[in-house]
C-alpha cells in the first residue's frame, strides 16, 4: 500500500504542475463544498433530540424546529431566484427508498428523446459531485460546475448576516440546481428527493405538474420514522393539490398512507401498470439495459411520468426549437385511459433501451475479475441484488466486497447474501483509497477510527452466521487495499466479486475499475 500512495504522490505533483485554471477552480468549488458538510456534532445532535423526545421519532422532520423550506426560501432568494422566479421551472418530482435514481434517469431520458431540453437532479453521486446535476443527459462538466458553485457561493458569503450562515452541503447543491436549471431555460427538470419528502430541501418547490413515488422502504429510520406507514407519510409530502401523482405497488399499509395523503390534497394518485403490459411499436416491449424486475417496475413509473408531463403541459415534442402545443386528446402516438398510458411512442422506447445508470446492476469486466456492483442498502433491494448476481455471475470463485453506512442495520443487509457461497469477503471502508484531501469529490468528515470499528463489527456479524466460518473474511481500510489483495491472493483466474451495501462503496469502486464514468 506504501508503494500506491508513493505512486499517487507523485502523480499528484505531476498534475498539479500543469493544471489549468479550470482544474484549479473546480478543486476550489469541491474543497469549499465540502467543508459544508454536516459535522459529527450536528448529526449526534439530531439524533440526540430524537431519542429524548425533543424532536418527535415519529416524523422528527414534521416538528417546528425544521426550518428546512424557510431556509430554502431564504438560500434561494438571497441568489436572486424568488418563489415566483422558482415557479417558472416545470418539474417532475420523484421521491421514494428504492429506484428513485434510475426512475428519474429514465424519465429524464424518454422526454429527452422527444426533444425537450432536460436539467436533472439526482444524489448521491459515484464518483465526482457534478454528476448530480445533468443537462441534456449529460453531467455538468468542470467549468460549468465550478462557473456555476463560484456565482452562487459568493452571493451566499457575501450576504450571510453571521458566521455560519450558509446552506449545508445537500442545500446548496440544491440551491445551485434550481439556479442552473432556470439559468440554462430547460423546458422540464427532473428532481430527486434527497431524504424524505416532506420537508426535503427539493420540496421547496410549489408548482410541481407530476410528481412519482417509487418503491417505499426501510431506510434512514432514524430520520423518517422506524414504520413503513412513517416513512410513507414522509415522502408523500411532495404531492401538492394540483399535481399528477403515481406510484408503484406498495405494501397495503404504505399504500393507505399515500391514498389519504393523496386525498387530504386533493392530488390524484395512480398506481402504474405491470411493464409487461405496454404496448411498444414493432415489438412486444422495449428491451431495458437491465433484465430485472424491479428495474421493470421503475421503467413503467418513468413511463407515466414522463408522459403525464407532456400531457399536463401539453407538449408532445420539441422540434427545431419550437414546442408543439396540442390539446389534451391529442396527442400524438398515446393513448390515455383516464391517467394511464398503455400505448407508447417509438420516443419512449428509444429512451428506455438507451438509458444508462451507472452503479445499479452494473457489470464492468477486468483481467482478474469480473465486477457485479449494485448500491442496494435496504433489505428489498438486497434480496434482488442477491437474486440478480445469482442468476448472472458464472464464475465459481465468488467474493463479496461489502460496507453499509449511516444507521443501516447490517446484519439485515448481509441476510440475503448468507447462502450465495462467498469464498471470500472484504468489509471495507468506502473510500477508493485510505487518505481523501478536502478537494476530492467524495470527502467525508467520518473519522477512520469509526469506520473501521463499523467494518470490524460487520465482519462480526458474518462470523456469526457461519459456525466456524469458512469463507475468508477480511477487514480492509480502503476499496483499493480489497482489490489489491483480492489480485494477490486469488487462486483462481478470474472471480465473481459482487460489490454492494452503500452508493458511496459502488462509487469508491467504480473510480478505480472504470474512472472516465463520469464523463
Amino acid at each position: 500500500m506504501n508503494s500506491i500512495r508513493v505512486f499517487r504522490s507523485c502523480l499528484t505533483n505531476s498534475v498539479v504542475g500543469r493544471m489549468s485554471a479550470t482544474k484549479t477552480s473546480y478543486e476550489e468549488a469541491v474543497c469549499k463544498l465540502n467543508i459544508l458538510q454536516s459535522n459529527k456534532a450536528t448529526i449526534e445532535q439530531i439524533r440526540r433530540d430524537i431519542r429524548t423526545g425533543q424532536v418527535s421519532s415519529t416524523l422528527p422532520l414534521l416538528t417546528k424546529k425544521c426550518t428546512n423550506l424557510e431556509d430554502m426560501e431564504n438560500y434561494l432568494a438571497r441568489t436572486g431566484v424568488t418563489m415566483t422566479k422558482l415557479d417558472e421551472l416545470s418539474v417532475i418530482h420523484v421521491a421514494g427508498t428504492k429506484g428513485k435514481g434510475s426512475t428519474s434517469a429514465m424519465c429524464e431520458s424518454i422526454l429527452r428523446h422527444h426533444g425537450f431540453r432536460t436539467g436533472f437532479y439526482s444524489s448521491p453521486h459515484l464518483v465526482a459531485v457534478r454528476e448530480r446535476i445533468r443537462l441534456d443527459g449529460r453531467v455538468i462538466s468542470e467549468a460549468q460546475f465550478a462557473k456555476h458553485f463560484h456565482q452562487v457561493y459568493d452571493m451566499l458569503d457575501g450576504s450571510k448576516e453571521y458566521e455560519g450562515d450558509m446552506p449545508k452541503y445537500f442545500a446548496f447543491l440544491t440551491v445551485m440546481a434550481f439556479n442552473v436549471f432556470l439559468k440554462e431555460k430547460v423546458d422540464v427538470a427532473i428532481v430527486e428527493v434527497g431524504i424524505g419528502g416532506v420537508v426535503d430541501y427539493t420540496n421547496v418547490l410549489r408548482k410541481v405538474p407530476v410528481v412519482g413515488i417509487t418503491a417505499l422502504g426501510l431506510d434512514h429510520t432514524s430520520i423518517l420514522g422506524t414504520t413503513l406507514p412513517e416513512i410513507a407519510a414522509a415522502k408523500a409530502g411532495v404531492m401538492k393539490s394540483g399535481c399528477q401523482a403515481y406510484t408503484v405497488q406498495q405494501p397495503p399499509d404504505a399504500m393507505a398512507v399515500l391514498t389519504n395523503v393523496a386525498n387530504s390534497v386533493k392530488c390524484p394518485l395512480s398506481v402504474v401498470p405491470d411493464y409487461k403490459t405496454y404496448t411498444f411499436p414493432n415489438t412486444e416491449h422495449a428491451l431495458l439495459p437491465v433484465d430485472v424486475e424491479a428495474y421493470q417496475t421503475n421503467a413503467s413509473l418513468a413511463i407515466q411520468l414522463a408522459h403525464a408531463w407532456m400531457r399536463t403541459t401539453k407538449q408532445t415534442h420539441r422540434k427545431n426549437g419550437l414546442k408543439k402545443h396540442v390539446n389534451k386528446d391529442q396527442i400524438t402516438n398515446v393513448a390515455v385511459l383516464d391517467t394511464i398510458v398503455k400505448c407508447v411512442t417509438k420516443e419512449t422506447m428509444t429512451g428506455l433501451s438507451s438509458c444508462k445508470w451507472p452503479g445499479r446492476y452494473h457489470v464492468v469486466n477486468a483481467d482478474y475479475a469480473q465486477f457485479y456492483l449494485d448500491g442496494a442498502h435496504t433489505k428489498e433491494s438486497m434480496e434482488i441484488c442477491a437474486q440478480w448476481f445469482q442468476n448472472y455471475s458464472r464464475l465459481h470463485d465468488k467474493v463479496l466486497i461489502f460496507s453499509a453506512t449511516g444507521d443501516r442495520d447490517a446484519e439485515i443487509l448481509l441476510q440475503p447474501l448468507r447462502n450465495i457461497g462467498f469464498n471470500t469477503i472484504y468489509f471495507v471502508i468506502p473510500t477508493a483509497y485510505k487518505h481523501t484531501s478536502q478537494n476530492n469529490d467524495n470527502y467525508s468528515l467520518v473519522e477512520q477510527e469509526e469506520l473501521i470499528a463499523r467494518c470490524e463489527k460487520h465482519a462480526e456479524i458474518w462470523q456469526h452466521f457461519e459456525e466456524g466460518c469458512k469463507t475468508n473474511v477480511n477487514v480492509a481500510g480502503c476499496v483499493a487495499d480489497a482489490l489489491i489483495n483480492l489480485k494477490k491472493t486469488k487462486i483462481v483466474d478470474r472471480s465473481s466479486v459482487l460489490i454492494t451495501g452503500s452508493l458511496h462503496l459502488v462509487g469508491a469502486a467504480l473510480s478505480l475499475l472504470d474512472p472516465n464514468i463520469s464523463s
